[in-house]
């Protein structure tokens, strides 16, 4: 029995690399009694047991699907490490409800937020720097690109090294360009991919993962630029902004929605300067969205 990590599925066909072999790809399916016994469906990024049914053809058997660190539907993808936020300083201006709501997903699914800004070039009154006074209380990595500067990439390079990250971002803001220079510069060639996992890529846009030439994987993935935020409760929201345990006081009342009780720490943090603005209105914004989901559920 042999264990590896999916990089790709496409009708039914799973390219799985050898974790023992780095070198070594295998065309695999799905063992029949997985499928009868009501197995999850595989998905890029799983890390599986797998039998080698013909190593000369590369072929093999999926047994097992090993424990999932995260799983999503859309995109349909598992055990991302980390997820790189990518927002432009301009053309167009950065959506930060979409950030935010990437945000909440990466620390609800333990996985690590990296923030691009990129377009560097194009900043002609300072937005970088207020969009990093934006999260600049939350701890979040932060780090700026532009394609005029090809020596900030390495910093980049240096961020992915050992983890399985998902670029996500609005449409334009040069997702694009930043894929294509890791894919020119530090994908590793592995071997042929197999005719079968071929067969119907040109009619499906599929989540497929990059061997780094260092270590680590990238995903090149439709699905994160149109985001909800999923299974969080809006009790369970506060949770999730990291600059709010930033206080040491405690607020008045138990169960405190820091959305406008009297005598909030939070809201008091807010008023020192502690959480930016736009950050904290969109907050409450979201709150009332999920409490509003909560209060409907039973409503036809």
């Amino acid at each position: 029995m042999s264990e590896g990590i999916i990089l790709k599925g496409v009708g039914g066909f799973y390219e799985v690399l050898d974790k023992k072999d780095m070198n070594s790809l295998y065309t695999c399916k799905v063992r029949g009694i997985h499928r009868k016994q009501g197995g999850i469906t595989p998905l890029a990024g799983d890390r599986v047991t797998f039998d080698i049914l013909d190593e000369k053809k590369k072929e093999g058997h999926i047994d097992q699907i090993l424990d999932r660190r995260n799983a999503f539907i859309r995109p349909p993808v598992a055990n991302i490490d980390q997820m790189a936020i990518v927002v432009s300083v301009a053309r167009p201006c950065p959506d930060f409800m979409l950030v935010d709501k990437l945000l909440i997903t990466c620390i609800s699914a333990d996985i690590k937020p990296l923030i691009i800004i990129n377009k560097a070039d194009l900043d002609e009154n300072k937005r970088i720097e207020e969009i990093k006074a934006v999260y600049r209380n939350t701890d979040f990595n932060v780090l700026v690109l532009s394609k005029f500067s090809p020596d900030w990439y390495e910093e980049l390079h240096k961020q992915l090294i050992g983890s399985i990250t998902a670029f996500a971002g609005q449409s334009g803001v040069g997702k694009s360009t930043i894929l294509n220079a890791i894919l020119n510069n530090w994908v590793m060639e592995t071997g042929e991919v197999s005719d079968r996992i071929q067969r119907g890529k040109h009619t499906t846009r599929h989540v497929q993962l990059f061997r780094l030439n260092k270590g680590g994987f990238i995903l090149d993935t439709p699905g994160f630029s149109s985001f909800t935020v999923e299974n969080v409760g809006h009790e369970d929201l506060q949770n999730l902004y990291p600059e709010f345990a930033k206080t040491t006081e405690v607020c008045r009342f138990k169960g405190c929605s820091h959305t406008g009780e009297p005598d909030c720490a939070v809201k008091q943090l807010y008023n020192e300067g502690m959480i930016d603005e736009g950050r904290y209105n969109r907050y409450i914004e979201l709150y009332k969205e999920l409490k509003q989901t909560y209060d409907n559920r039973y409503r036809r």
